[in-house]
């Protein structure tokens, strides 16, 4: 019976995991039942008699009573039973106690103290270009033992755009003010409203970078304490230079290799080529423009391509899709996918080589 109703909520869609829940069943146990060929019904065997000391009603109304007495109200049954004790009435254990108030659903916060609650971080979220920018600083390993040179960063969380970076031999607070005042003075936007995200840093939590920030009109954003992952854009940004072919193995020499690197770092994350098995991807730079254009950005324009639209580009860069053309021109046959048209130019190549024809070939 059990396994045929398991069968008919399977069948109208529920997950085996969440019936067998429903019946207080691991769905595991369920699986061994069909197993051993059972015909479905219930093989757990527990106690056929309940337990002699099991309590009664009245004693259970006792319990409950006792647990909200005036005086108890605000004590916990670890307290509850010693203070019966001291005056020469026991009416069950602690774990008794907890067990009957669990099951009538009055085991909530007893003391007088405050409950605990938890308050769900503010966060912000990012709609278009200019709204939350991430910023944070990285090391760049020195020519010198325990000398390092610093990269600050400030990305765009929306586009993913490098909006401002320098490299300086030191950390501090005057440095990445100006950087934000020089952003904030070159992309000549009115920087009101906007908000930057970091973490808990003496460059990025001092009196000076506070100032400007006030100035500026930028709502200042930071980590939380002990909590590593709350800036993954900057740490994400500073994981794929530092894995980048360009980064060198060794130490930078001097600050113009940081400086060098960081260059290099921007014009790949801003004007990335689109990849070949994407040729439509929007580069950073491309959206950030797209975005401050087009409330509706270039995901909007893309899918509001027609597929003839589509196949048309396709056809105008055979290299970049899978097939040449979706439909074959007159007198010429379908060239196929990729991997044959390499086929046919090995064989082609081979057969000249080797004075074959292709028909000995294949």
């Amino acid at each position: 019976m059990i396994l045929k109703l398991l069968d008919e909520a399977v069948q109208s869609g529920a997950r085996l995991a969440r019936a067998c829940d429903l019946l207080g069943l691991a769905a595991r146990t369920v699986q061994r039942w069909r197993h051993q060929g059972e015909q479905g019904f219930d093989r757990r065997f527990g106690p056929k008699t309940p337990p002699r000391n099991r309590l009664t009603p009245g004693e259970r109304q006792k319990v409950l009573d006792a647990a909200h007495r005036p005086e108890h109200v605000d004590l916990s049954p670890k307290q509850i039973v010693p203070r019966l004790a001291d005056d020469g009435i026991y009416l069950a254990s602690e774990s008794t106690f907890y067990r009957v108030l669990r099951e009538e659903d009055a085991l909530q916060h007893r003391e007088p103290s405050r409950p605990r609650s938890v308050a769900r971080p503010p966060e912000y979220i990012a709609t278009g270009p200019l709204e939350i920018w991430s910023w944070d600083i990285t090391y760049l390993r020195g020519a010198v033992r325990g000398a390092f040179y610093y990269l600050y960063l400030v990305e765009d969380i929306w586009s993913r755009k490098i909006v401002g970076w320098a490299v300086h031999e030191e950390e501090s607070m005057d440095l990445s003010s100006a950087l934000i005042d020089d952003v904030a003075a070159r992309l000549g936007c009115d920087p009101r409203g906007l908000v930057l995200h970091s973490d808990n840093g003496g460059p990025m939590k001092g009196s000076t970078m506070l100032a400007t920030l006030e100035r500026l009109g930028i709502v200042p954003s930071f980590s939380r304490p002990h909590v590593s992952d709350d800036n993954p854009y900057s740490e994400s940004l500073f994981r794929t230079l530092k894995y980048r072919p360009e980064y060198p193995s060794g130490a930078f020499a001097n600050i113009e290799a940081g400086t060098d690197v960081g260059r290099r770092l921007r014009r790949l994350v801003q004007h990335g080529a689109p990849s070949q098995r994407n040729p439509f991807r929007h580069t950073p730079g491309s959206t950030h423009r797209k975005g401050q254009s087009d409330p509706g950005g270039p995901a909007k324009s893309l899918r509001g391509r027609s597929n003839a639209e589509s196949s048309t580009l396709v056809r105008q860069n055979p290299k970049l899709g899978t097939y040449r053309s979706r439909q074959p021109e007159s007198g010429k046959e379908e060239s196929g996918c990729i991997e044959h048209r390499l086929r046919d130019n090995y064989l082609e190549t081979h057969r000249k080589r080797v004075g074959m024809t292709r028909g000995q070939l294949d």
